[in-house]
């Protein structure tokens, strides 16, 4: 009965493509090179018409009926153009621009980025795309169109702590940089986009690279690399107000403005954003605050930008999960928070069971043109991290936080209800460089950078109910991370002939990790590591004519353990760190109005690390390694526009992840004790579905009113490596209506309207889970924790442009 459903809304659009309009449509181009200009602002003068540029130089207005018109074409850096047209049919107007000063932003993160003629896999979504989708969740919930991307949300409703995997690899294994600066967390590997809320209103456009991609800063890509550019194309002063309103109680409101460039030289924009969500997991809310502001010189071979983003965090706990035998019966039980009486009554919820953290960033980024064949580019960095989060605790041992036992009258006193608080507190600063050389047929980019973490990791008791001498004036634990980061890289392109360009990339880089001090546990982490890696690339594009293209590439990554292997695993393990030997062989078909992408990959790895199910004496899940395993799969991609306002964008993942050769560990809890082996063999990789689908059908009716369904169908997906189906998250379908309409007036220049019907069909699913086992008198048993998304639910925005 869904799929009528969906296939009735499908033919409902259709029949609105009567209403046709002429366009004028093109690519916006650097005249000094040919390069694409995505971002570029295209406006039909004295008419609400206008477009912004994706990420290949191409825009679209469509609507106009048959007139005379001026077409005003502008972007920072470069001559704003005119161009007189008279439109009497569909028109194609491509426009090149010249540059008023040598550089543009770009040139901040070209180092890192693959380009058109590369043979690395990649999708660029950009800043009118993201502003399309952005209906007030977190980022990777944006990204949820690009191939092989599947997302989760802690609270099910897409706002607090989200976040993504591609090709099964999450995001420890995912290399994200804003403005070219490692994202992701020095010791865990991990990004956390709870604390950068609304950071896609501040994008200007996003690189999404799947496999090993190009060398970049920071954590080596594992899977995926996220490349963030943030900034503001505008020449002309503007300013936004966005405010969107939805299921749950969400409430996001956004303010930004942009100062146009100044004097030919200056620009300054901002944003500040608040985001408050009760979240669809029971006590599962978010308060979320943050601030964007940036300030640039362009000079005639210089360019000097400062950027501060700032982010501050309280979601309530919502990390445990919902047993799963309660998915039935109370899917958002949450059961964070709970305090029960000496007897073991449930006496209620602990209000303040929060996590509480504030991010900040600060860059200062320069670029320097020597001539027209050479720029180096250099960037300072310092991001600052300082939070905790709070926890009632039923029944603990005091003795388990290093106190003594207390005494009253002929008693002692072993065990208490406390509240406690783990902090971090974290400095992460260093520099990148790099100079990049084009001369005739070769692209040269050779640059480096050094980073330093300093983490402090400690444990505070706030309160006791049976209080013992020494509990509020000391840290229960300490402890501090340190790691030294450097790399070189260098990289080219070489333009064999008019069809053959072959790439080369080498990288350095060199490590050392400490960790001094106690954990929790009260055990000692007392280590160093030191790792040098290199990791080469190379491959070959060949354009086959006009419309089609074929690349191939072999690259290798190297990957050190993060902090959660080093401090979770028995003394007795061997800990190695991670390779990987990724193949990509790429095809595409390119026509005006059709493509087809063709992308065969094999990822295979050295010591991955997985879990293994097993223990340590602690009672902490163990990663271990792995020594062989592989990915395997095709990623199939097509769009069409058809009947002029009809657009239909789809992708398709179909995969094999595998464990060679791959033993479990499962606890005992009766005599002999121990722990009990358990062979499996060939094993499925946890949360790595054999099948994703993405499909996205838009409709235009009229100049102004935009309809879309947004379907995604995610395959199943194991939550151990045991492939056990008792042990995995059942397959999903989702579906979503976008509708966006847009006006304009004398006093606001537009008004956009956006209403997002999420999960029409009311899917019952779940997104991510844990799981341990263990055996009690030879009888296997097991915890378990799954995160359940919402259910039907909206988000209505509006967007007011001056």
């Amino acid at each position: 009965m869904q799929k009528n459903y969906l296939l009735f809304i499908v033919m409902a659009f259709l029949p609105l493509v009567m209403n046709a309009q002429n366009t004028v449509s093109g690519k916006v181009t650097n005249s000094s090179n040919g390069l694409p200009l995505s971002g570029a602002h295209i406006i039909v003068l004295d008419t609400k018409f206008s477009a912004i540029s994706d990420a290949n130089g191409y825009y679209l207005i469509t609507g106009l009926s048959f007139d005379t018109y001026t077409l005003k074409a502008s972007y920072i850096g470069f001559e704003s153009r005119t161009i007189e047209l008279n439109v009497n049919k569909n028109i194609e107007q491509n426009v090149a621009l010249h540059p008023s000063v040598v550089m543009s932003d770009e040139v901040i993160i070209t180092a890192i980025r693959a380009t058109d003629e590369s043979p690395i896999t990649y999708k660029i979504m950009d800043q009118a795309e993201i502003a399309e989708k952005n209906s007030g969740k977190d980022l990777p919930y944006i990204l949820n169109s690009t191939p092989s991307t599947v997302v989760s949300s802690d609270a099910g409703a897409g706002i607090g702590y989200t976040g993504l995997r591609i090709r099964g690899t999450d995001l420890t294994g995912i290399n994200v940089t804003l403005n070219g600066v490692p994202v992701n967390d020095g010791e865990s590997h991990s990004v956390y986009f709870v604390d950068l809320p609304d950071l896609a209103s501040s994008i200007n456009d996003v690189q999404v690279q799947r496999g090993v991609g190009t060398s970049t800063n920071g954590a080596a890509s594992f899977g995926a690399s996220i490349n963030i550019k943030t900034g503001d194309n505008n020449p002309d002063p503007h300013a936004e107000f966005s405010s969107y309103f939805g299921s749950f109680n969400t409430k996001n409101y956004s303010l930004s403005f942009g100062s146009g460039l100044l004097n030919d030289k200056w620009n300054i924009s901002g944003r500040v954003s608040s985001i408050k969500s009760d979240g669809y997991v029971d006590r599962a809310s978010s308060n979320l605050k943050s601030a964007y502001f940036s300030g640039s010189y362009y000079g005639k071979k210089d360019i000097l930008k400062a950027i501060v983003l700032l982010g501050d965090e309280k979601t309530y706990q919502s990390w445990y999960g919902v047993p799963k035998d309660s998915l039935k019966t109370n899917r958002t039980y949450n059961p964070a928070g709970e305090i029960y009486d000496n007897e073991g009554n449930f006496m209620g919820y602990y209000d303040n069971q929060t996590d509480n953290y504030i991010q900040n960033y600060y860059q200062l980024h320069y670029a320097h043109q020597f001539n027209n064949k050479l720029n180096i580019v250099s960037t300072a960095f310092l991001t600052t991290g300082k939070g905790y989060y709070e926890s009632y605790k039923n029944d603990e041992e005091f003795t388990s936080y290093g106190l003594n036992d207390t005494i009253i009258g002929n008693d002692t006193i072993t065990n208490t209800n406390l509240i406690q608080q783990k902090w971090l507190d974290n400095k992460f600063y260093g520099i990148n460089l790099a100079a990049n050389y084009t001369s005739g047929k070769l692209k040269l980019n050779i640059g480096g950078g050094w980073s330093y973490y300093d983490g402090d990791h400690y444990g505070k008791i706030v309160w006791a109910q049976i209080a013992t001498l020494g509990l509020y004036d000391r840290n229960w634990y300490f402890n501090t991370g340190t790691k030294s980061d450097f790399n070189l890289f260098a990289k080219a392109n070489f333009k064999l002939s008019d069809k053959i360009n072959l790439y080369g990339d080498l990288q350095y880089r060199g490590i050392n990790y400490k960790i001094k001090g106690t954990h929790d546990d009260l055990q000692d982490l007392t280590q160093s590591h030191k790792f040098n890696f290199f990791n080469p690339k190379a491959g070959i594009y060949y354009k086959i004519n006009d419309k089609q293209n074929l690349y191939l590439s072999v690259g290798i990554a190297n990957r050190e353990p993060n902090r959660s292997v080093y401090r979770d695993a028995d003394t007795s393990q061997n800990i190695s760190p991670e390779r990987l030997t990724d193949i990509e062989l790429g095809y595409s078909y390119t026509r005006k109005s059709f493509l087809v992408e063709a992308n065969l990959y094999y990822m295979d790895y050295k010591d991955q690390f997985v879990m293994t199910g097993k223990i340590n004496n602690v009672g902490d899940a163990i990663m271990t390694n792995v020594p062989s395993s592989y990915r395997a799969g095709i990623e199939l991609i097509a769009g069409i526009k058809f009947l002029k306002i009809v657009e239909w964008q789809l992708n398709a993942t179909l995969s094999q992840n595998k464990i060679k050769d791959f033993v479990s560990y499962v606890d005992n809890w009766s005599p002999p004790w121990g722990q009990i082996q358990d062979t499996i063999g060939t094993a499925d990789i946890s949360f790595s579905p054999n099948t994703i689908l993405s499909s996205n059908i838009s409709v235009t009716p009229l100049e102004n009113l935009k309809l879309s369904l947004f379907s995604k169908y995610v395959g199943r997906q194991y939550i151990d490596n045991t492939s056990n189906m008792q042990r995995s998250l059942d397959p999903y379908f989702v579906n979503n209506i976008r509708i966006n309409y847009t006006i304009e007036t004398s006093f606001i220049k537009q008004i956009d309207f956006m209403l997002t019907l999420n999960n029409i069909f009311n899917e019952k699913y779940e997104t991510n889970a844990w799981v341990y086992r263990y055996y009690s008198d030879d009888v296997e048993y097991e915890m378990n924790g799954y995160f359940p998304q919402a259910e039907f639910n909206f988000m209505l925005g509006v967007n007011l442009k001056f």
